[in-house]
């Protein structure tokens, strides 16, 4: 997936001392234009699983074309849906059905989360915003200073953590909205426009920061329990030292496995904070880790497999390179990830290769898939959501455009000296 950058003016500053900017000032890859780098062209594969779709409905008008980070919340056989002008909703999750409709009129740009009867979302104007989960009404909204670009978290039953744009996290009680802490880190001169969402840890809350730090912090008031530098920036310039974690950490088995751009992939004991392990991979969209190994997409859209133990590469999926990519999901001995056409993509965990594909829309999928209770959730940039069953095997049969399924290739993520630990 191709990131975005905030913080132009130092852009522009950076690119025209090294001579880059010439002409018009609108550079491509923040969304004005077409992404310099072409999306790898899709060939045929052999259709290995079934793709069943269960139903597919339009409830909301989606991202607007921008980078949000809007999702589906799923809680009681309903799921929850936002899109940047405002509208929430709430469906079926077994037919697509809608049991209500809301219309807000706020900017929505992170979230749903979703507890017991209520559901909260960040907007771009920098607010946390609580609904009822019943109706839809709203109960309470407060100010965060920043756009919210991660999903709030509900911690418990009585606190919210949601990590905004500048780098601020805050504790906020679920009840009222009261602000209860902020913890603020300073963030680069120049960062991705995003910001990784707060994992629910044993002994705390752990959020990736801009400039390639992971923290641990005490739900209770805020306070950090452990700091670890995953990715220190170098290099000369400032684009050349954004090293930020906005791909969500992924916690399995008390491990912490963390991926940052132009930066490392990398393992951290979640009690101690103490680096297991690094490799040289930049990670931005995301990652997903089971008992069989740890799934990446990295910042040119291959799709890894690579061992938990110290993450050496199983296999590397380069088909794919440069179509915009979502963070994986697991279904069973399966990666699910989506593409910047409306493809939904499924590879197999052992090798890597490409075993089924379906179109959902025209539109990109952005948003991770989410799997519930044997379906697939896919929720692409238009609005349009799909839930899918996937299937164990199919009868073998050509899935748009040609190539046999790719081998696995030689994988290799150079390993991190150790010296590099804080």
């Amino acid at each position: 997936m191709r990131p975005q950058l905030r913080s132009l003016s130092s852009l522009f500053g950076t690119l025209l001392l090294a001579g880059m900017l010439s002409g018009c000032g609108v550079i491509p890859w923040l969304g004005k234009e077409k992404d310099p780098t072409p999306p790898t062209k899709l060939t045929d594969i052999v259709q290995a699983v079934s793709i069943d779709r269960v139903w597919s409905e339009r409830p909301t008008r989606g991202s607007d074309g921008r980078r949000l980070y809007l999702v589906p919340g799923l809680s009681g056989g309903r799921l929850y849906l936002a899109d940047a002008r405002g509208r929430l909703v709430a469906l079926a999750a077994d037919t697509g059905r809608e049991i209500w409709k809301t219309e807000t009129k706020l900017d929505f740009s992170g979230g749903p989360d979703v507890s017991g009867d209520a559901l909260v979302l960040g907007t771009s104007r920098g607010e946390l915003v609580a609904f009822a989960t019943a109706d839809g009404k709203e109960r309470w909204r407060t100010a965060l200073d920043s756009e919210v670009l991660s999903e709030p978290r509900f911690i418990g039953d009585g606190l919210i953590v949601v990590h905004t744009l500048d780098d601020s996290i805050f504790g906020i009680e679920a009840a009222t909205g009261k602000q209860l802490w902020r913890t603020n880190y300073p963030a680069p001169v120049l960062t991705l426009r995003g910001s990784s969402s707060p994992v629910v840890a044993p002994s705390g809350i752990v959020v990736g920061l801009s400039g390639g730090k992971l923290v641990m912090l005490d739900p209770k008031d805020g306070i950090p329990l452990w700091e670890v530098i995953v990715t220190r920036p170098s290099g000369r310039s400032e684009l050349a030292r954004i090293a930020d974690i906005d791909a969500d950490p992924v916690l399995f088995d008390g491990i912490l496995y963390v991926g940052s751009y132009n930066g490392d992939l990398a393992a951290v004991d979640a009690a101690s904070g103490e680096v297991l392990w690094r490799r040289d991979l930049s990670a931005h969209a995301g990652l997903a880790a089971d008992r069989d190994g740890l799934f990446v997409t990295d910042s040119e859209d291959q799709v890894w497999g690579a061992d938990l133990t110290d993450g050496a590469g199983r296999w590397k999926q380069e088909q794919l390179r440069y179509r915009r990519l979502t963070a994986p999901t697991l279904v069973g001995n399966l990666i699910a990830v989506g593409d910047l056409d409306g493809y939904l993509h499924l590879l197999d965990t052992r090798d890597g290769r490409l075993v089924g594909r379906i179109r959902i829309t025209k539109s990109g999928i952005t948003a991770r898939p989410l799997l519930a209770d044997g379906r697939l959730y896919v929720y692409a940039e238009d609005g349009t959501i799909t839930a899918l069953r996937i299937g164990p095997t199919a009868p073998a049969k050509p899935a748009i455009a040609p190539s046999a399924a790719n081998p696995p290739t030689d994988a290799a993520i150079a390993p991190k000296a150790s010296s590099q630990a804080p």
